[in-house]
């Protein structure tokens, strides 16, 4: 009879590396009976320079514009927001869920002086693209 389960396994650690495998474990905090809201998480960018610009680029997979709030104060671009797991789904129905929610917040401390009036976002499958273009002066 075949069982139609999935369970994690844990490898046994070698011996005298315990405490290594303990502190990889929480880091990563792979424990899958976590409250999906608890999880932190940030989405992974790339940041650029040109020669007139900073761009940054964010994925954002199954966010909307909506989710997202981004300033650009005293030289540093800050986007906060926020992905949401659907509650209507019950949680009782996943196998796994890798995926994370929750809110994040990143920050960018942009080395030269920008123009604040200029900086352009543009939101397209799922990847926010910003580029803040720099002051005349810093060019």
């Amino acid at each position: 009879m075949m069982r139609n389960s999935m369970s994690r396994w844990t490898p046994a650690p070698p011996a005298g590396r315990e405490p290594f495998y303990r502190l990889f474990e929480t880091l990563f905090n792979q424990d899958q009976g976590e409250d999906i809201g608890t999880r932190s998480w940030a989405p992974p960018v790339d940041v650029s320079e040109t020669e007139d610009a900073y761009v940054v680029k964010a994925e954002l997979p199954g966010m909307s514009r909506e989710d997202l709030d981004i300033t650009l104060e005293n030289n540093v671009l800050r986007m906060a927001g926020e992905r949401k797991f659907d509650r209507d789904e019950k949680k009782e129905n996943y196998h796994r869920i890798e995926r994370s929610y929750g809110a994040f917040s990143r920050a960018f401390a942009l080395p030269t002086q920008v123009d604040a009036e200029k900086v352009e976002a543009t939101f397209k499958d799922g990847v926010l693209t910003i580029t803040v273009p720099k002051a005349a002066q810093a060019r």
